[in-house]
């Protein structure tokens, strides 16, 4: 996908002069380094101090420690999966070939590499995500736990490959600073975690190729922050790789004042990029984490090396952890909210780990649980060895927390309506908070007053997710539409507008008028947004507990317009629509489970399956998959004299 002069005319109208002006030294001194190339400065006595305690890889558990085994002999075999693309060429991979397309990025500078061209470059995130190294810091945690040499050989291999294949400035690995950030915090802990082995203070101490790369990676992320509205998790990635760089290889004359400008930009965007309840404000969940997980990793560095870290780092990832506790299921789900890429921080774990459940065992071991925080019963490598670096927080009574569950974020204007787990929880999430983060809410989704509805875990009224960034425009459109979610659309359109697949130009403003969750027997939400002025989108919700009755009203406040009410149902829900009565059935852990959806009768129904011309019925588990489910779409007119009723009644 390739930027027109109208994009980048629209990307100008959301900077403010000061990210103007930051993006035009930015230009001249890309310009300057094409000829100017300095060497990484000499070193002497080089040694890598921040190791892990021995007793650490002794509180991992048996389960998780085969788990990662599994996969590190999986990768040692030359397989892999990115994005639903197999890939069996990881023994010796080429780092600048996409199996997606069979395209290879061109050579060259880096920063003239037309890496959002596909046709050119082939999909950049998957050449992108093998070069995170993320695949190594497996393979070295597989070393670490079990001795085995022939994962060490590997990963030093594949390393010294790199490093000849993509020398400072030269491709496509040197464009993004988030990739050389998270690169950067994957070698300081394949670093650590081969310490062990004889050959591992040759690979990086002692190896002036290695020094170079670091140096290179730390002096370009200096240079090039991400800024003023493009300063979201990216920014975070950049800071938390080079404060973790600069902590466990301080080996440079400008490593100190590194540290400093990376913890001091650090602090500041986990702040700026956290709204007061916890949540993040890009509003797309896999981002808070993506977030919360640099953020801790960075958090292990700076205790490792004895780094003091003002208050309010530790102070936001506590209360990130407590939000996200607080928003799962009770299969420790979270919202499928907003943009989603499979993004990690630090993998140290096997296939089949939970993410969500790992995150709350570190918040646990660091921050300590709260009572009403979900049981975790999952095991996984990354927590022990993580906290066996970050010293406990706030057992001590000095912040305050929660004392219960929170169901309302109004911040954030994220609502949670749950029923008891008797017959099988029904969790719904209500979203009436911002567009999103910053003037292009890169991340958002046309999604205002959207609903999320599971049953013991199960999607029934579910977000179809994202699929893709780049490259398909349609899918992009489609899975961050309005129609793609489940709300209302007027007159054929989204509630806010797009400029381009990262940039909306006109933002729907939403506002909670009720959020009642103290009802013993019912739980009421209320909200409206503008994005379709004149008209005003009025939405209701009422969840019955004893009945396992979600009540929905909708109503359109103005001149008459053409209406699509959408319901996209999970991929494992079957649906028999006959008029306007759906019957949802499915299967959970071996049992049948069904409901009824009374659909509003003003409106003509149709069920949509996998279609594709346009887009319509689709539901991505992850990124770069997708596949196949029912869409219910009601179409009519709104003319603000009545509302449009839908009931899901669950049966017990």
């Amino acid at each position: 996908m390739t930027m027109s002069a109208g994009w980048y005319l629209r990307r100008l109208s959301r900077m403010g002069p000061r990210e103007v002006g930051g993006r035009v030294g930015d230009a001249v001194r890309r310009r300057r380094w094409r000829s100017a190339r300095p060497n990484c400065p000499s070193v002497t006595g080089a040694r890598f101090t921040a190791v892990l305690p021995a007793q650490a890889f002794g509180a991992v558990s048996p389960d998780a420690a085969k788990r990662l085994v599994a996969e590190a002999d999986r990768l040692m075999e030359g397989h892999a999966e990115y994005f639903g693309v197999p890939r069996h060429d990881l023994a010796d991979p080429d780092w600048w070939y996409d199996p997606k397309t069979g395209r290879r990025a061109p050579s060259g500078y880096a920063f003239d590499v037309p890496y959002r061209d596909e046709d050119a470059a082939g999909d950049i995130k998957q050449i992108w995500e093998l070069s995170r190294h993320q695949y190594l810091t497996v393979l070295a945690a597989a070393y670490a736990l079990t001795g085995d040499e022939r994962y060490a050989e590997r990963v030093a291999q594949h390393l010294r490959s790199w490093w000849a294949a993509n020398p400072p400035l030269r491709g496509v690995h040197w464009i993004s600073g988030i990739e050389l950030g998270i690169r950067l915090l994957s070698w300081v802990w394949i670093r650590r975690l081969l310490d062990g082995w004889p050959g591992a203070a040759g690979l990086f101490d002692d190896n002036p190729v290695a020094r170079n790369q670091i140096w290179h990676h730390q002096r370009w992320l200096a240079a090039f922050p991400s800024r003023g509205s493009s300063a979201n998790n990216h920014v975070i990635a950049e800071t938390a790789g080079q404060f973790a760089s600069a902590c466990a290889f301080g080996w440079f004359p400008s490593s100190a004042r590194w540290r400093t400008d990376a913890l001091r930009s650090l602090e500041r965007h986990l702040r700026s990029n956290t709204f007061l309840s916890g949540l993040n404000r890009e509003l797309a969940t896999e981002y808070h984490g993506l977030v919360l997980e640099l953020g801790l990793a960075a958090l292990a560095e700076a205790d490792a090396a004895g780094v003091p870290v003002p208050k309010s780092v530790r102070l936001v990832l506590l209360r990130m952890t407590d939000a996200l506790a607080a928003i799962v299921d009770n299969r420790l789900r979270p919202p499928r909210q907003g943009d989603a890429d499979d993004g990690h921080g630090l993998v140290l774990d096997g296939t089949g780990t939970d993410r969500w459940a790992s995150l709350l065992a570190t918040g646990d071991a660091v921050f300590g649980r709260l009572e009403w925080w979900p049981q975790v019963t999952g095991t996984d490598v990354r927590t022990p060895l993580l906290t066996a670096l970050i010293r406990p927080y706030a057992k001590t009574g000095t912040v305050t927390r929660p004392s219960s569950r929170p169901a309302h974020f109004a911040d954030a204007g994220m609502t949670i309506l749950r029923g008891p787990e008797e017959t099988g929880e029904i969790w719904c999430r209500c979203d009436g908070g911002p567009h999103g983060f910053l003037s292009i809410a890169a991340h958002a989704h046309a999604d205002a007053l959207s609903l999320e509805v599971r049953h013991d875990g199960v999607d029934v009224l579910a977000d179809p997710g994202t699929y893709c960034y780049h490259g398909q425009p349609e899918w992009r459109q489609y899975f961050r539409s309005t129609l793609g979610h489940n709300t209302l659309e007027l007159d054929g359109g989204d509630q806010s507008g797009s400029g381009g697949p990262f940039l909306w130009t006109r933002q729907a403003l939403s506002r909670v008028l009720v959020a009642d969750t103290s009802d013993a027997g019912v739980a009421r939400w209320c909200a409206e947004h503008d994005g379709y002025e004149p008209s005003v989108h009025r939405r209701q919700v009422e969840l019955a507990y004893a009945e396992q009755e979600l009540r929905v009203v909708d109503e359109v406040r103005g001149p008459r317009r053409a209406v699509r009410l959408a319901f996209h149902l999970g991929p494992a829900v079957a649906a028999d629509l006959v008029e306007n009565r759906a019957v949802l059935t499915w299967t959970r852990d071996g049992e049948d489970r069904s409901a009824e959806l009374d659909l509003p009768g003003q409106l003509t129904w149709r069920a949509h399956h996998g279609e594709t011309n346009p887009p319509l019925g689709w539901y991505s588990a992850g990124f770069g998959r997708k596949e196949p489910t029912t869409t219910l779409v009601g179409t009519g007119f709104a003319d603000g004299t009545q509302g449009f009723t839908t009931v899901l009644r669950f049966h017990g």
